[in-house]
């Protein structure tokens, strides 16, 4: 029969000299072999763990939906938006943008946004003529703003003239 220790100590010689070398642990063992691998892979010209490529690596597009990775600049812009609720504010701010573009130059020249609140554009002519002019074409107005940001989100036009000076209340004078 074995003795115990003789089966514990199995990996040790019977007979140890001086000049032997100790067994090597499994650790030392794996990094050899990782070693030598490496060192084939070398050889070879290829990299352990990539396996073959077939033509040249081009940049890497970022996927969406992995947390961390890059994303294209329109795309991250788009959802801050939506996540912030700036869609909306975004689009009316087009408007006071690209105002010559929407209503055309003629009437631009003329005209401007002034404010927009709970679905209403207050617009500005400079003239009273020209804030007749764009009475008569608000509900046309409110139909190309709403093309370009979406289904009713301007309601209505308001439409104001020149400033003139307060009047003085109390009887009219002449001078």
């Amino acid at each position: 029969m074995t003795d115990p220790q003789d089966v514990h100590n199995s990996s040790t010689p019977a007979n140890s000299g001086d000049n032997e070398v100790p067994a090597k642990s499994g650790i030392e063992l794996a990094r050899e072999a990782l070693a030598q691998a490496r060192a084939d892979a070398a050889k070879r010209g290829s990299v352990p763990g990539q396996g073959k490529r077939k033509g040249p690596r081009g940049p890497r597009m970022p996927q969406p939906g992995r947390g961390g990775d890059p994303k294209l600049f329109g795309s991250a812009i788009r959802e801050l938006m939506a996540s912030r609720g700036w869609e909306q504010r975004a689009a009316v701010g087009g408007i006071f943008g690209n105002w010559p573009g929407i209503v055309g130059p003629e009437l631009a020249e003329h005209t401007r946004p002034e404010k927009f609140e709970d679905g209403e554009l207050t617009v500005a002519a400079d003239s009273t003529t020209w804030a007749t002019q764009l009475r008569l074409l608000s509900s046309t107005l409110v139909k190309r703003l709403n093309e370009e940001l979406g289904h009713n989100t301007v309601r209505r036009v308001k439409v104001v003239g020149p400033a003139s000076a307060p009047r003085r209340p109390g009887a009219w004078r002449v001078r």
